[in-house]
C-alpha cells in the first residue's frame, strides 16, 4: 500500500474516527446502557477533564457514531446514545477487548 491508498484506506479511517484516549471508555460505557448523562460518563472517567470529555463526545458525535439528545426540563439535561452506525462496532470491540486481555502483561 502507498502513501496515496494509505489516506483513504478504511483502516485508517476507522482508527481516526476511534483513537482517543476516552474514546473506548465512552463507547464502553454507552453499549452498557442506553443512554448516559454528561455527568455519569464524567463521573465514570474521573480523570478526564470536563472540557476533554466534551471534544471527544463532539468528536464521535460528528462521525456519527454516538447521539445527542436535549431535554429541554429545568434543569436542561443532555443525554448521549448510540447511533445506529456505531451499534456494528460492538462485535469489534469486544474482539478487540478479547485479543487485547490475551496480549502479556
Amino acid at each position: 500500500m502507498n502513501f496515496e491508498e494509505f489516506k483513504t484506506c478504511g483502516l485508517r479511517r476507522s482508527l481516526d474516527i476511534l483513537s482517543g484516549k476516552w474514546k473506548p471508555l465512552i463507547l464502553s460505557s454507552l453499549f452498557e446502557e442506553e443512554q448516559v448523562r454528561f455527568v455519569e460518563l464524567w463521573r465514570k472517567m474521573p480523570r478526564v477533564s470536563k472540557k476533554v470529555l466534551a471534544e471527544q463526545l463532539k468528536q464521535l458525535e460528528e462521525n456519527d457514531i454516538i447521539q445527542r439528545i436535549e431535554v429541554y426540563n429545568f434543569p436542561p439535561e443532555v443525554y448521549y446514545k448510540l447511533s445506529d452506525r456505531a451499534r456494528k462496532l460492538g462485535p469489534i470491540l469486544d474482539a478487540l477487548h478479547e485479543w487485547g486481555n490475551e496480549l502479556n502483561p
